[in-house]
């Protein structure tokens, strides 16, 4: 028996109209379930369908989500349960009558599955230490010892009555640098002693060092200075208070006492070091994500000897606050979001979209919300106008996670406009979101696509309900002058990002477009000025992506645009320097296909007659290395061998009995007897 999913659509008591027939086409099951008291009177309705075993029920509620989970619990329920917010985003609203479109799509939206959170394990055993400068300190660390094992470290700014028992070590220093996370840290201190025992009114201090290392699970930063981490409010047991405010320090010896024991966090981020871009051969080249990294939880990797950087950059799971920017930016992929997969959220987009024109609603603007601005959607709603009807919201994790081919997918899946929900104040890693902006915004010019007075792409700043909904109302009401597309979202970022834009060429009647873009775009061209190439196929051997190629049947160097990254690693290898990039989106079909840079005719060998180089070079080197007369190649065996293969090469040499090292003859020394003999004779 095939075991259909169930919708139930509350109206709230009837603070909501519902158009069913509308919201029909979001639900899998068929036509919803219609209720006005759900969660109290009609509970028994919800309970009845939890008998009928189906596969899934999705409860367009989220209000009441923790008492319809214990009672699927108590039912013993083994299906999902879903729920999706429709009365502040949808019904709550003055264009609430028309807004079953958009129901219809929220709900079909949620019922898209979403892969498990991956998560990092982090474990505290309560070794703290309290960074101070004053009494401050110890009296923290006094309340913290009860729980914690602590330790202090005082400045030395200012005079401190010693404690009358060491219940806990203190010490002098100054905190010079810092790494680690939460049951990790290890900081770095300068000017480290021990107090003297006989320290009396105030602490004296004894004999002084440098570099001494501290390693603690918890730091409880009280020295009112310049935090030990960039974004340190974001890095996990790093807590930090100015001893000045009573009350913030109390805060953070409230949140120290809850920091131990065994913790998950998620992790945010996967990372493919195979895709990096970051160097090759010590040769740096992206640093996108490392110039954007509000945490510093990404660093360059070693070089395998030991000297220099490594090919790809390392992001600590563990130091990652999750804000995505790396992932936003990153032109290869090998920085991809996990909260969820760019995939997943791709899926959840094209449904929300297409479903919404289904259904029967037209020009739909996207905004994408947060926590934060779900906050801010949910007080429009209560004390506002609500949203209007045609004005879909996205939630994510983070809106700065947004990469360019969801951007761009939006628009394909026949978004009019696409709008992001941030804080008034920005946020640490959103630098890398508004440049997707500008990116989306410059293929959609390129493309024609008139805007009627407002921007396609563009972010909402602000902290105030009623100026979002002023914002929203005031958009044009115009959709793209073409169909939606209906493709599957297949691959990673880039490949999206490529299907988007295709897609968007063929509604334009732009199939061959090649649109100029703004700097540092993950996508263009690399121009090889070939007078100048050699073809010493220095590129293919650091080009990260496969952009640049060899032949490896003829001297021949290809590249494929829809490969290049704009990384500049073939720029700054080429030893001729010839090479220069020029950033562009190619939505032409020629730019997946190999274009021959430059070729020249093979050498054979004068012996075999194998190929084995470029016959311009090796003319070259043989000609240039007879002009200068080098001891080497005085004799014309010497140049000959250069033009045999290697295999070739060698037998001639060993034919000939020539020794590679023989120089010219030398002149013979003389001894001090000579020069006597010599003078004798010229006497006589």
């Amino acid at each position: 028996m095939t075991r259909t999913p169930i919708t139930f659509v509350c109206s709230c008591e009837d603070t909501m109209a519902l158009d069913g027939r509308a919201i029909a086409r979001g639900c899998a099951g068929g036509a919803p379930r219609l209720a006005e008291q759900l969660c109290q009177s009609q509970l028994d309705r919800f309970l009845a369908a939890l008998g009928e075993a189906p596969s899934a029920v999705t409860v367009a509620c989220t209000a009441q989500a923790p008492l319809f989970r214990q009672e699927a619990e108590a039912a013993g329920f083994a299906g999902a349960l879903d729920f999706v917010n429709l009365r502040e985003t949808a019904g709550w609203s003055a264009e609430g009558r028309a807004a079953g479109p958009k129901m219809a799509a929220l709900i079909a939206a949620a019922a898209v599955p979403m892969p498990a959170t991956p998560l990092v394990p982090l474990e505290s055993q309560g070794v703290t230490l309290v960074l101070g400068c004053d009494a401050v300190a110890l009296a923290a660390a006094e309340r913290l010892a009860a729980t914690l094992d602590v330790t202090v470290l005082l400045d030395g700014r200012e005079p401190v009555q010693p404690l009358r028992a060491a219940d806990f070590p203190v010490a002098r220093g100054r905190a010079r640098a810092a790494t680690g996370w939460l049951g990790g840290f290890e900081v770095v201190v300068d000017g480290h002693a021990m107090p003297r025992p006989s320290s009396r009114a105030a602490y004296e201090w004894g004999p002084r060092r440098d570099g001494a290392l501290s390693r603690c699970d918890i730091l409880l930063d009280l020295t009112g200075g310049a935090p030990l981490f960039p974004a340190g409010e974001l890095r996990q047991g790093y807590l930090r208070a100015d001893p000045a405010d009573a009350a913030a320090v109390v805060r953070a010896l409230v949140a120290a006492e809850g920091l131990v024991g065994r913790f998950e966090k998620p992790r945010f981020v996967t990372f493919d070091a195979g895709l990096c871009a970051h160097a090759r051969n010590r040769r740096v080249a992206c640093t996108r994500c490392l110039d954007l990294c509000p945490t510093g939880a990404i660093t360059p990797s070693v070089a395998p000897s030991g000297v220099g950087v490594g090919n790809h950059v390392v992001i600590s799971a563990e130091i990652c606050a999750g804000c995505g920017a790396c992932a936003a930016i990153c032109p290869t992929g090998a920085a991809s979001y996990a909260l969820p997969p760019s995939t997943a959220l791709a899926r959840r987009l094209r449904t929300l979209l297409l479903t919404y024109r289904e259904a029967g609603g037209e020009a739909p603007v996207l905004l994408v919300v947060d926590a934060v601005g779900e906050a801010l959607v949910d007080a429009l709603a209560r004390q506002g106008d609500g949203l209007p009807a045609r004005v879909l919201p996205l939630r994510v994790n983070e809106v700065s996670q947004l990469d360019l081919g969801l951007l761009l997918a939006g628009f394909a899946w026949g978004a009019a406009r696409i709008r992001l929900l941030l804080p008034a104040r920005r946020r640490h890693g959103v630098e890398g979101v508004l440049r997707n902006l500008d990116y989306a915004e410059a293929v959609l010019a390129g493309l024609a696509v008139p805007d009627q007075g407002a921007p396609r792409a563009a972010a909402i700043e602000t902290d105030d309900p009623f100026t979002l909904g002023e914002a929203l109302a005031a958009l044009p009401r115009r959709g793209l002058p073409f169909p939606p597309a209906t493709f599957h979202a297949l691959g990673q970022g880039r490949e999206v990002l490529r299907q988007a834009g295709r897609a968007l060429a063929e509604g334009a009647e732009r199939r061959d477009a090649v649109l100029p873009m703004p700097a540092l775009a993950p996508f263009g061209v690399a121009e090889v000025a070939t007078e100048g190439c050699t073809l010493c196929l220095a590129c293919t051997m650091v080009c990260p992506t496969g952009a640049f190629t060899a032949n490896p049947e003829t001297p021949q160097l290809r590249f494929l645009e829809d490969a290049c990254v704009q990384c500049g690693l073939c720029a700054t290898t080429c030893p001729e320097k010839v090479i220069t990039l020029a950033p562009r989106l190619n939505l032409a079909a020629e730019a997946a296909q190999l274009r021959v840079v430059k070729q020249e005719e093979p050498f054979c060998c004068e012996r075999c007659a194998k190929p084995f180089g470029v016959k311009a070079q090796i003319d070259r080197v043989t000609r240039k290395l007879a002009e200068t007369g080098h001891w080497m190649y005085r004799d014309g065996r010497q140049l000959a061998l250069l033009r045999l293969c290697e295999d070739c090469r060698a037998f001639a040499a060993t034919d000939a009995q020539m020794d590679p090292y023989a120089g010219p003859a030398r002149p013979v020394a003389k001894t001090t007897e000579d020069w006597l003999r010599e003078a004798e004779r010229d006497a006589d």
